[in-house]
């Protein structure tokens, strides 16, 4: 597994969302982005890390970051891992691993 440098472009990526929407990391070119790789929604510790992040929304936005989720999960559990805790950020779908693994997570 390919591990990322600093300074290596970021892999570019297209995956849906909790909503069914494609995102592409393309999308979100000259702005800041948090991008966090999980294994699976809805489980304990997975769950403090999403909330953790929903929690810092507020203070990510006044220093002009978004953040994205991304997991194996499929769009429909997405939208229910968001839904059960309020999350509001956009959880993309990589049932494959592939984009985790160009990312070496």
């Amino acid at each position: 597994m390919n591990r990322l440098q600093i300074g290596d472009p970021a892999p570019e990526f297209a995956l849906a969302d909790q909503e069914g929407n494609t995102l592409k990391l393309s999308g979100f070119q000259g702005k800041k982005l948090l991008l966090y790789f999980y294994p699976k929604a809805d489980t304990p510790g997975c769950t403090k890390q999403a909330c953790q992040i929903r929690d810092a929304r507020a203070e990510l936005e006044e220093l002009g970051v978004d953040a994205l989720g991304i997991s194996p999960d499929k769009p429909g559990a997405q939208k229910k891992f968001d839904g059960k805790y309020g999350l509001g950020f956009p959880l993309l779908s990589d049932p494959d691993h592939v984009v985790a693994r160009s990312y070496g997570a």
